[in-house]
């Protein structure tokens, strides 16, 4: 997928979360890339390969619904909390 497809996925869902105010439990990577910020926060040409590169690297938890990448947002979120360095 292309990094212009995969940024228009990540507007065309920014609004509309932006618009419902939540998440949904099962996260899509483009609903992922925008929770964390990795538009605002990375020098990335393409997101997809930063998601990538967290779960290669930094095992973000994930799970395989056929052949789509979904990842639970508690998860997600206790991952934060676990990998959040405080000093």
């Amino acid at each position: 997928m292309s990094n212009e497809v995969i940024n228009q996925i990540v507007n065309n869902e920014t609004a509309q979360l932006s618009s419902s105010g939540s998440y949904p439990a099962l996260l899509t990577e483009a609903e992922l890339i925008r929770m964390l910020r990795i538009p605002e926060v990375s020098v990335a040409i393409d997101y997809h390969n930063v998601i990538k590169n967290l779960i290669r690297f930094r095992d973000l938890p994930r799970v395989r619904m056929g052949k789509k990448l979904l990842f639970p947002r508690r998860a997600i979120m206790k991952w934060i909390e676990q990998e959040t360095i405080w000093k």
